[in-house]
């Protein structure tokens, strides 16, 4: 029963939403069109990249508050490569890696100097963000148009994709790494780590190496979110992404995970990210200033994880 609470309540969630603002704007016939439809997809990639990985570190047990840091940086980096004359190729490959060198460096912090999760990330939000201010010499970097713009537009230049190649970009991922995680023995092992380190550590596994690869993939999905934010501001900005680790948790909470780590899924972040970005399109199209969406945002991430506990202490009771 908790496991179908799990996977009904984020889809009852994201109807829920959708309904709501259908009734809200007084126009379903537009809110609920295909044209919004893609709008909202495509203002859902950042999030939904960014949610893949965090959900493989909040199944693990872990957190990271640097992701909005970590995506303004890629987005420098990747910006700055292209400025330079670097093939698109090579510019996507150069944001992408930065992320993950972060998320191995936060891998780092919380095995080698055993730095809490909580603290080596909130630390490294600031160091992120601060790396991306200087490289950037304060300022945003405007680079020559390539392929890399194309990638989170809202409205893709040839028909038959349908959606921006971000969007489909972020559904591959999400499928692949929903296949990792549930049926390969790393993916057990970071379930297992969330669920009881000292039991998994005591089966043979090493924890601190299992970690440290865990942060390093997601910052490669962070990196990876950075160039989409890239694209859709055609230009690298050292002050973008401010809260947007949040989204991404409450993406991941929302879809079901725990904080308390050994639980979540992939699809339930994809569900939770798309709540995220149609709570903001609702809003939005209600004409409410950014200030009420940044309190229905909080009020979502109370409620979730109050949700979470809920289910935590009903599964207790139950054993």
């Amino acid at each position: 029963m908790n496991r179908w609470i799990r996977i009904v309540a984020p889809v009852a969630g994201l109807l829920g939403v959708i309904l709501l603002f259908a009734i809200l704007t007084g126009s379903p016939e537009r809110y609920l069109s295909g044209a919004n439809l893609r709008v909202v997809l495509a203002q859902t990639v950042i999030v939904a990249i960014g949610a893949i990985g965090m959900t493989m570190i909040i199944v693990s047990g872990g957190i990271d508050l640097s992701v909005g840091a970590v995506i303004a940086l890629t987005s420098v980096v990747t910006a700055l490569a292209l400025r330079d004359g670097w093939m698109p190729i090579a510019a996507l490959s150069a944001g992408i890696v930065a992320g993950g060198i972060v998320g191995i460096v936060n891998g780092l912090a919380i095995t080698t100097l055993r730095v809490v999760p909580f603290i080596a990330t909130l630390g490294m939000l600031g160091v992120a963000r601060g790396v991306a201010k200087y490289v950037a010499d304060q300022q945003t970097v405007n680079p020559p148009p390539t392929w890399l713009n194309e990638l989170a537009v809202t409205f893709p230049s040839r028909d038959w994709m349908l959606f921006a190649p971000g969007v489909w970009i972020a559904i591959i991922l999400a499928a692949m790494m929903a296949l990792v995680l549930r049926n390969t023995v790393f993916g057990r092992r970071v379930f297992a780590l969330g669920s009881n380190e000292a039991a998994a550590r005591a089966c043979g596994i090493n924890t601190g190496a299992l970690k440290v690869r865990i942060y390093a993939l997601a910052g490669l999905f962070f990196g990876l979110a950075g160039v989409m934010q890239m694209s859709r501001l055609r230009q690298g900005d050292p002050t973008v992404a401010v809260g947007v680790e949040l989204d991404v948790i409450a993406a991941v909470v929302i879809g079901g995970a725990s904080l308390s780590g050994g639980e979540g899924s992939i699809a339930g972040a994809m569900i939770g990210a798309l709540v995220m970005a149609f709570l903001r399109n609702g809003s939005q199209q209600m004409g409410w200033p950014n200030y009420v969406q940044e309190i229905i945002i909080g009020v979502v991430i109370v409620l979730a994880v109050a949700a979470d506990r809920w289910r935590a202490s009903r599964a207790a009771e139950r054993s």
